[in-house]
């Protein structure tokens, strides 16, 4: 819940802070690092409710940590994700992510939002009153994110202005449709035009030139789609702070380290977009990303100053990302400062236990009867033969962008078929919300299946199921087992299904302990290899390929669509 900073707080915090009186909480002989200069001194860390009082001196408190061989660096800044694609609800996600030392997390329930409406975006404001982590909230700008898919809600600036003044909402979330902002569309426009003052979070994968000065000119500055140091720093010199990203499907750290410079590191955070479970497990979340940084050679001033001070600065959120007195009590105890291990959290002043988390409201889910869809059956997945060569999505392993390729493939008895020798599948998306039957047929390359298929209702932005497989039979058992569930992935091959996850909340989210969905995400992940799947992360590949906003190539339930173009492609010819 919200701190309460009266006249009779702040008469305990000075009093504390000037050693008149005991603290609630010291940090007793710990380094503290300092992401102003990089220096470290050994100090007690004396905290008053959910502030810092006292540093660079001794304080007696009521409650103490032994900090003897312990760094305190600030508590990280996820400056981008979206809750919804760790697969958890917010609650599990608080319980999975903050013993990482994410304190912060700036979220945009946009995933929500396209199947819910209004309705998702509360149900995340309501719990991010409830968690330990401090879970800050921009609200969703395109919902639905273009007019060539069919999504379960659209939001409007009426729709969003009622939570304009909620105490977690810092502004307005990425701005995807930078096509309407350059063609100044009226609806984009009066989004724009509420927030002003507030911060608009951009969202510009490529844009470059006078169009990315175009779209800067409405107020937008900050961005996570930069995928290259060459796109970087030309948005940095723009006044851009580049929000550094590294996910379980976007990976762009490697690219864009070399960017992170003394010079600029006050003007480069870090963010994870989308990460589930079964990643945080097995590498982490920003503290796998500081402590890459490092390895790679970067100053830990700046991998530290980026996780914290920088994200804090951008996003106006101006009480914390720097440990000293009068500002927020969020710091990470290291055991290993060059490899950012965790030892221990303070968040608002709270000690992230099993007992601080028993202690949250859990807010009922919603959205747990959102698949509107009959079971399908294989030909449905027939795509008819065309006199020329065939569009193909390209996936690049480790990248939402896709590319446009042309293959000659196959055709036998009037239809176009997949062929496993070019490593070519069937993709198809299938319209889940309304009831209109669309089903948008296409053909991908990049997954190195076999056999089978994989489904998932988890299908960026508009969350229609998206199915990828090597033959029909296999891609209708999967698709058929995701709407029996209500939502979730499936890998299938045309024996019936090999593999699942439930995620009923939405369709997007289970209501299973993080733990047991990192265990069904293994098992998920163990079934697409069997099926000959050579991509690490194949369950979030299938659900970007629908993203019509990210080029080149995508798909949606309306058909193939060309990103460039901005257009459906014509499949009849």
């Amino acid at each position: 819940m919200p701190a309460t900073h009266d006249e009779t707080f702040l008469e305990r915090a000075i009093a504390a802070g000037a050693g008149e009186r005991p603290a609630d909480l010291v940090i007793r002989n710990v380094s503290l690092f300092s992401v102003v200069d990089g220096s470290t001194i050994e100090t007690d860390i004396a905290i008053v409710g959910d502030r810092i009082v006292g540093t660079h001196g001794q304080y007696e408190a009521a409650e103490t940590i032994d900090g003897s061989g312990l760094t305190a660096v600030p508590g990280f800044i996820d400056t981008h994700l979206h809750v919804e694609s760790s697969l958890v609800t917010p609650f599990e996600f608080d319980r999975c992510v903050l013993p990482h030392g994410v304190t912060t997390a700036i979220c945009d329930p946009h995933e929500i939002a396209n199947v819910l409406g209004a309705e998702g975006i509360r149900y995340f404001l309501d719990s991010s009153l409830e968690t330990v982590m401090d879970l800050k909230v921009n609200l969703s700008s395109c919902v639905p994110a273009t007019a060539f898919e069919t999504a379960g809600a659209c939001l409007e600036i009426e729709d969003l202005l009622p939570f304009r003044d909620h105490p977690s909402v810092i502004g307005l979330a990425e701005f995807m449709n930078f096509p309407g902002v350059l063609a100044r569309d009226p609806k984009v426009l009066a989004k724009l035009a509420a927030f002003q003052d507030g911060h608009i979070d951009g969202h510009a994968p490529l844009l470059q030139g006078i169009g990315l000065n175009g779209y800067l000119a409405a107020g937008i500055r900050t961005d996570h789609e930069a995928t290259s140091a060459e796109e970087a720093l030309e948005k940095l010199a723009k006044g851009i702070t580049i929000l550094m990203r590294e996910g379980s499907v976007s990976k762009d750290l490697e690219a864009l380290a070399p960017i992170l410079t003394p010079d600029v590191s006050a003007f480069v955070a870090l963010c994870t977009d989308d990460r589930n479970p079964l990643d945080i497990a097995e590498e982490g979340h920003l503290d796998s990303m500081i402590r890459r940084l490092i390895a790679k050679g970067i100053r830990p001033l700046d991998a530290y100053r980026a996780a914290s001070w920088s994200a804090a600065n951008a996003f106006g959120l101006k009480d914390r990302g720097v440990i000293a007195p009068g500002k927020r009590a969020d710091i990470a105890l290291l055991s290993d400062f060059a490899d950012c291990r965790v030892a221990q959290v303070i968040c608002g002043g709270v000690q992230a236990t099993d007992a601080a988390f028993a202690k949250r409201t859990i807010v009922p889910p919603v959205g747990l009867d959102s698949v509107h869809v009959g079971q399908v059956t294989a030909s449905k997945f027939d795509i008819p033969a065309r006199n020329s060569e065939a569009d193909v999505i390209g996936v690049v392993p480790g990248r939402i962008i896709t590319e446009h390729l042309k293959r000659t493939l196959p055709v036998t008895g009037g239809k176009t078929l997949a062929d496993l020798d070019q490593d070519v599948l069937k993709v198809a998306v299938v319209e889940r919300h309304k009831g209109t039957g669309n089903i948008g047929l296409g053909f991908v390359n990049g997954f190195g299946m076999k056999q089978g298929a994989i489904a998932s209702s988890v299908g960026h932005d508009s969350h229609n199921i998206c199915v990828v497989g090597a033959d029909e039979e296999a891609m209708a058992h999967a698709v058929n087992r995701v709407i029996a569930m209500k939502g979730g992935f499936a890998v299938a091959d045309k024996d019936g299904v090999k593999a699942e996850l439930a995620l009923p909340l939405a369709g997007l989210m289970s209501l299973e302990p993080f733990e047991t969905v990192k265990e069904e995400l293994e098992h998920l992940r163990a079934a697409a290899k069997d099926l000959g799947c050579t991509l690490a992360e194949p369950f979030l590949q299938v659900a970007f390929l629908p993203l019509p906003v990210i080029p080149h190539l995508k798909i949606t339930d309306f058909g193939v669509f060309d990103v460039n173009k901005f257009e459906l492609i014509d499949q009849g010819s």
